[in-house]
């Protein structure tokens, strides 16, 4: 008997895996909490197809997600990155990337993990949405606008509501699965 799962990935494999492996499983990691930050914020404008793609080469330009290296990229760096197609190649994007990166570790100093931090916008806990509808997915919440704001206060950059809202998602700080996916109650 075929799983019953969230509409949004189709019939595409790899979507498909992300889905049923990582999507909406609460991470407390810092550098997976930082590699969702990194990818959310070049998936603006652009689907999570493209970006899911091209995961493997942003693991390689961005030193497998270490903040602490990419805090250090310097222009020469930031131009061979430019020059790399396996990339979204967007100037602003990559520059935030290590603006936010020296942000992190600013977090992680005043917090002790960028998790104890990340996770206060939702109590430390996951907000359990019963969506029975892929159109009632929301695009932000009061959680991801109190994230947004806070980020944005300290500097992050491409750090808008709608952005927080997708790696609130993918950190599992959110439930979106529909309440028919077999996921939705793990």
């Amino acid at each position: 008997m075929e799983k019953k799962r969230c509409l949004w990935p189709g019939e595409d494999a790899l979507m498909i895996q992300y889905h049923d492996e990582e999507w909406g499983i609460p991470v407390h990691e810092d550098r997976k909490l930082f590699e969702f930050l990194v990818l959310d914020a070049f998936q603006a404008g652009l689907s999570w197809r493209t970006v899911l793609y091209k995961r493997p080469a942003f693991r390689k330009a961005f030193a497998n997600f270490d903040a602490k290296k990419v805090a250090s990229f310097d222009d020469a760096k930031i131009e061979s990155l430019m020059q790399d197609a396996g990339i979204i190649r967007n100037r602003l994007k990559i520059n935030a990337t290590v603006t936010n990166a020296q942000l992190f570790l600013e977090v992680q100093k005043e917090f002790g993990s960028f998790d104890k931090y990340i996770w206060q916008f939702t109590n430390g806990k996951t907000v359990n949405n019963k969506l029975k509808d892929q159109r009632n997915i929301p695009a932000y919440s009061p959680e991801s606008d109190a994230m947004s704001a806070d980020l944005r206060k300290r500097g992050f950059k491409f750090a808008g509501t709608t952005i927080c809202y997708a790696f609130m998602q993918a950190a599992g700080m959110v439930n979106d699965h529909l309440t028919s996916c077999f996921l939705h109650k793990r």
